[in-house]
């Protein structure tokens, strides 16, 4: 009966094509189908619609059970004119007609069209659309490549909510809406389409919004969404996907956005219902599950949302299926029982869009993109996948110090454990995070490789397959001392404050490298110093240095300390690429400090506003220091300088300088000992000369007031009688030519230990205001070069008067308390 009245309907209520002339149609519709189609136009209309060929309309509709003839005065109505064609289908008084849903009426003229069925039941009926050509999930606004767009909507109560947009040859199968639903079908003026492509079936209640089915044959990946996405699932409303998934294949779930509502009663939920396991609830936030066997429902629940501040629940997510892969299940152990204070990071970094490795730990389902383990337990870790190239590592670990008896002097390493380098994955970055009392600084030591300092400008870079980033963390004085790679001369590193270490791995090579590791780090009792580094080269080395924070530049009042060991037999080049320290100071002097260790070493001292030496050889161990003032607005003390190590000079040339500086000696001690008897035959025929003092001739030195603790006037040291010269030269003179009283300085060479405490340098000096004589009187010119020694406690405690030599040896001269005043000038 059913078959009979379609083809009847075919037969009787045909929408006539009949073409009456260029661009005449004419559309004839049977009464009784609940079909109305309505001709409208496009936004921009340039094609006059007529009927009868001479009303002209903007609008055309054309019930049940009327014929209408109409033209389009232009040869492509297509482009200005669309077809709606609208279905009314009741399933609450009568029986749903079930089955195929036909696409009507026919023959209508090439506009593009728009269907429309509009399906009313009782909202206690579940309604099934199944779809012979299963739909993609687009999101709104996007388009289908064929222009075939499927549109599903409900309504609940007076209100409309779309439960998606889809495109043609995708994997959702059906679509289950409790009570009404409307289905729209868009198609092109040119489609050949002549079905609509599902069928309504009835089911049972499904007590939910609605329930979307998608059903996957082969490996795809799949993007679904909520109803109403993105402007928020409907208020207390339950949704479900259902998928429908083959044995020989694993589903990942991966989220990609969603937005929470504000509840004012109840909470949002979402539901997992897994093969084999119990209904299993999470949050949006958590990482949801991978590596599924099996088909599986997965539901979301809204809540009673808060009126004055809704917010909306929406979902977007995809669903990929794929083969499982690492079939043979190896399965690696990663053992941190005997780690302490860890925690690492193994995640999969994606080669394709939504394409990821899996990381599961033990024989569970529990497989997923990122997994976090800690220290204390060990892991049995098997990844999906093909190929572990695209797995990495990040780890963490803390070393601190709570008790500085305790932990001081003991050795800790800073080597990545071996249970991470034995397995197939790439270490990104070990990072070590170091924390010591106030009492107590940290040590760094790499006493086999040692470390290379990585400085690109100079062509010393680290090229193997690891390097060390070593940072202070000092809130204030934060210093990031840069990269460091082994191969260089740097045997230690002392921080005052803690420090961070990380180590970053560069390529395959690392596999085969990383057992070299030797770093290490001790506790030591706390140092006055920011930093020190120590060196040990090897001879004939050649090596760049550079101060801390090198892009920032050094920090105010820091003071960075270069410890220098000179191989047996070598000599030392120190030498600055630049004239000078390049930084104007708001407060106090910014310098460099070198000086030898031992016991007659000069220390060589520039200030920022005088030109730096441009080499220094030095012949024994020695120290560089650095130190910073507060510098002026956009000023930088950065500083590099090289060594270079050098053979010392042996063989003939100090043979000939030896005997050259011989004869030198002999001939001037022969000239002594003659202009000695000539003078003594002097004094046979004169008397004796007195030395007058001329108190009309300034003979004082500018200098400050109150240097000296006696003055010229009351003090007599500075009047002499004759002046003997067996007092100048007598330790030149053999022991039958001294008098018995005559004192000889004999040189003693220094055989006591060497300091490895780092020069003080002189105080910073602040900014006071001196008068202009004083000022005078205080500075010494910037073209000066001089040099400070340090003397013998004897020697400080003399009260005699002080010959200042025309060299500037100041410090060879003035008592100790003028040393330090005229470093700070």
């Amino acid at each position: 009966m059913a078959a009979g009245r379609w083809i009847a309907a075919k037969l009787l209520l045909v929408a006539a094509l009949i073409l009456q002339g260029a661009g005449a149609f004419e559309i004839s519709l049977l009464r009784g189908e609940n079909i109305t189609v309505r001709i409208k136009p496009a936004p921009s209309t340039n094609c006059v619609l007529r009927v009868g060929g001479k009303q002209q309309l903007s609008e055309l509709k054309i019930d049940p059970g009327q014929r209408l003839n109409f033209t389009f005065d232009c040869r492509t109505p297509e482009k200005y004119w669309i077809l709606v064609i609208e279905k009314n289908i009741d399933c609450m008084l009568g029986p749903c007609p079930f089955g195929d849903v036909p696409l009507q009426p026919f023959g209508l003229p090439p506009l593009n069209r728009t269907f429309i069925w509009d399906v009313k039941a009782d909202k206690l009926v579940g309604l099934e659309l199944k779809f012979s050509t299963w739909l993609r999930q687009i999101l709104p606004g996007d388009t289908c490549s064929d222009q075939v767009h499927y549109n599903i909507g409900s309504r609940l109560d007076a209100n409309r909510v779309n439960i998606g947009n889809f495109c043609r040859n995708g994997s959702v199968s059906r679509v289950k809406v409790q009570g009404g639903v409307t289905l729209t079908l868009q198609l092109p003026w040119n489609s050949k389409l002549d079905v609509s492509g599902f069928k309504l079936e009835s089911r049972s209640s499904i007590q939910r919004l609605c329930i979307i089915e998608s059903t996957f044959q082969s490996e795809v990946s799949t993007t679904l969404m909520s109803a109403n996405y993105p402007l928020g699932l409907p208020e207390d409303e339950l949704m479900t996907w259902q998928f429908v998934i083959p044995s020989n294949l694993r589903a990942h779930v991966f989220f990609r956005n969603y937005t929470k509502p504000n509840c004012e009663r109840k909470y949002e939920r979402l539901e997992y219902c897994l093969p084999g396991h119990e209904p299993k609830t999470l949050p949006l936030n958590a990482v949801q599950p991978v590596n599924i066997a099996g088909s599986f429902n997965l539901s979301l629940q809204g809540c009673d949302q808060d009126d004055r501040k809704p917010g909306a629940l929406s979902l977007l997510f995809n669903v990929e299926v794929r083969y499982p892969e690492n079939e043979e299940n190896v399965t690696h152990i990663v053992d941190l029982t005997k780690e302490k204070n860890m925690n690492l990071t193994i995640y999969s970094k994606p080669t394709k869009p939504e394409r990821l490795c899996l990381i599961c730990i033990g024989r569970s389902n529990k497989c997923e993109p990122k997994v976090t383990l800690v220290s204390g337990v060990s892991y049995a870790i098997t990844f999906l996948c093909q190929n572990t190239e695209n797995i990495r590592i990040i780890a963490e670990q803390s070393g601190v110090c709570w008790n500085s008896r305790l932990c001081q002097m003991r050795p800790f390493s800073l080597v990545v454990p071996p249970s991470l380098t034995q397995l197939p994955i790439l270490l990104e970055t070990f990072t070590w995070k170091l924390r010591a009392p106030a009492d107590t600084s940290i040590e760094i030591r790499s006493p086999t490789l040692k470390l290379k300092q990585h400085i690109p400008n100079q062509n010393q870079i680290c090229s193997g397959s690891y390097n060390y980033a070593i940072n202070g963390t000092a809130p204030e004085k934060a210093l990031s001392l840069g990269l460091f790679c082994p191969g260089g001369a740097i045997e230690k590193i002392q921080m005052k404050d803690n420090v961070t270490i990380t180590l970053k791995t560069y390529g395959k090579r690392w596999f085969t490298e990383s057992p070299k590791q030797d770093l290490q780090y001790f506790f030591r009792p706390v140092i006055q110093e920011d930093c020190i580094f120590s060196l040990t080269p090897g001879p004939k080395a050649k090596f760049y240095l550079q101060t801390p924070n090198w892009l920032e530049g050094l920090p105010a009042f820091v003071s960075v300390y270069w410890n220098i060991t000179v191989p047996a037999k070598q000599v030392a080049q120190l030498m600055f690429p630049k004239d000078r320290l390049g930084v104007t100071c708001e407060q106090g002097w910014a310098n460099i400090y070198i000086k030898e260790q031992r016991s007659d070493a000069e220390e060589t001292v520039r200030r920022h506003d005088q030109i730096l030496p441009k080499t220094l050889n030095m012949q024994h161990h020695f120290w560089v220091n650095i130190t910073n003032c507060k510098p002026s607005a956009k000023q930088l003390l950065s500083v590099q300088f090289m060594v270079t190590f050098h053979q010392k000079k042996t063989g003939l040339a100090v043979i000939i300088g030896v005997v050259v500086g011989g004869i030198a000696v002999l001939a001037a001690i022969g000239l002594v000992i003659c202009c000695t008897k000539r003078k003594n035959r002097k004094k046979e025929n004169q008397m004796p000369m007195v030395g007058v003092y001329n108190t009309n001739v300034n003979t004082q030195m500018p200098r400050k007031k109150g240097i000296f603790k006696k003055r010229r006037k009351t003090n007599v040291s500075h009047v002499y009688a004759v002046i003997d010269d067996t007092m100048v030269y007598g330790h030149l003179l053999d022991n039958s030519m001294k008098p018995e009283n005559a004192e000889i300085g004999v040189y003693q060479p220094f055989s006591g230990p060497m300091s490895t405490t780092p020069p003080s340098p002189p105080p910073f000096r602040k900014e006071s205001k001196v008068s202009d004589m004083d000022a005078s009187l205080m500075l010494m010119t910037d073209n000066e070069n001089y040099t400070f020694a340090h003397r013998t406690p004897e020697e400080l405690q003399s009260n005699g008067d002080v010959n200042v030599s025309g060299n500037r040896n100041v410090g060879q001269s003035l008592p100790e308390k003028n040393e330090q005043e005229n470093s700070v000038e």
